[in-house]
């Protein structure tokens, strides 16, 4: 268990159940009283927000995160498939997981995933994707900044 004053972001952390991870952290002291802290922390399998006054003193569960590093292989239409550079395992994410990042996989990327008994999580590109422009608009005149 850990106590809702040691919570800060990027603490995750369950509660009822559900795994959350916090974005934002805010303790408030009134006059009088105990004092309050605010969370705002995103479900880690929803992707949903949740804001959340917790009395000091309050406890959580405490959770560990595994993450690997793994090579980006292919996509299979519903299933993104990686390679752990450490087991050289091959797991499959879902679509629903990687989300937006779809569209900056490309084979032999190199990305850590986030899971957590087992079950993938998120995924954490690189910083900087090397990426080929395929197609691109022919510029007309009044598009460029310079007029």
């Amino acid at each position: 268990m850990i106590d809702v004053n040691d919570l800060r972001k990027g603490v995750t952390f369950e509660l009822d159940n559900t795994l959350y991870k916090v974005l934002d952290y805010e303790h408030h002291k009134p006059g009088r009283g105990k004092a309050t802290i605010r969370v705002k922390a995103r479900n880690l399998r929803t992707g949903t927000i949740l804001d959340k006054s917790f009395i000091s003193g309050d406890r959580v569960q405490d959770i560990r995160l595994d993450y690997h590093n793994v090579q980006y292989l292919y996509n299979d239409g519903e299933l993104y498939h990686f390679m752990d550079l450490d087991t050289y395992e091959q797991p499959a994410i879902s679509s629903k997981i990687i989300g937006d990042a779809a569209g900056y996989l490309k084979e032999g990327l190199e990305v850590k995933l986030t899971f957590y008994q087992n079950e993938a999580l998120d995924i954490d590109l690189p910083i900087t994707v090397d990426l080929a422009v395929v197609k691109a608009e022919v510029s007309v005149r009044g598009d460029t900044a310079t007029g």
